[in-house]
């Protein structure tokens, strides 16, 4: 289990292993989530663009072109937007 020291100004190193296993690189920042039951939840505060690609994609499914998009947008299909 990676380990780290906290220095007397309350800073510490995040162990190469967990920067790797999170993809975190120099500038990246990251969040703290205290949980009710006192465990910490340390993530990537934020979601780069090109990890999201696919993320929607279903096996069989048509793409719709952008032009199919606006239309339905006009017609307000999506309203709630």
């Amino acid at each position: 289990m990676p380990v780290a020291t906290i220095t007397d100004t309350g800073q510490t190193t995040v162990p190469q292993e967990i920067r790797d296993f999170l993809k975190l690189k120099p500038g990246d920042m990251i969040d703290f989530i205290i949980q009710e039951d006192g465990r910490l939840i340390i993530q990537p505060a934020a979601v780069k663009v090109q990890d999201l690609k696919g993320i929607l994609h279903r096996e069989g499914m048509e793409p719709i072109s952008i032009e199919a998009m606006n239309a339905a947008v006009r017609k307000g299909r999506y309203s709630n937007l």
